[in-house]
């Protein structure tokens, strides 16, 4: 009997070896894409120490009067080709609520770079940073009621 149990035995052994022997691990399903990153923080704009709103005001008359006029009202010579008009930038209520990063921009990149008209050309390749921040100023001194922000 004893030399029945030594096959019966391995039999079971074998038998339950059998039975317990692991399925194939299922892969695993692909991990969901990963969320998009979001997107990066705005570079902060150049800042200059103390733009000078009397070379914003010469800038201003060269770059900017023909459209917005000598006073910001919005009346240049080619306004009156223009549709939509140029903004009035003598308008407080209009301009003050503007962010001076909202200015730099559409200056630097043009009315699409705001979701503005395309007809508000990018001055970035003819004026640097410097010029920019001094046409701010001065465009800021055409608001009434006055702008009372900080030009940057």
């Amino acid at each position: 009997m004893t030399r029945m149990l030594g096959p019966l035995a391995l039999a079971a052994v074998l038998a339950l070896a059998a039975c317990s022997a692991e399925e194939p691990t299922p892969t695993a399903a692909p991990a969901a894409p990963a969320a998009p990153a979001a997107p990066a923080a705005p570079a902060p704009l150049p800042v200059v120490s103390t733009p000078d709103p009397r070379a914003g005001a010469q800038l201003y008359a060269t770059y900017c009067a023909s459209c917005h006029g000598l006073r910001g009202a919005g009346d240049g010579a080619a306004a009156a080709a223009l549709d939509p008009k140029p903004a009035h930038h003598d308008d407080g209520a209009y301009m003050n609520a503007l962010s001076n990063e909202h200015l730099f921009k559409v200056i630097q990149q043009g009315g699409p770079a705001v979701g503005k008209s395309a007809l508000m050309a990018p001055w970035g390749g003819t004026l640097n940073d410097k010029q920019i921040w001094d046409v701010i100023t001065f465009t800021r001194s055409l608001a009434k009621p006055p702008y009372t922000g900080s030009v940057p």
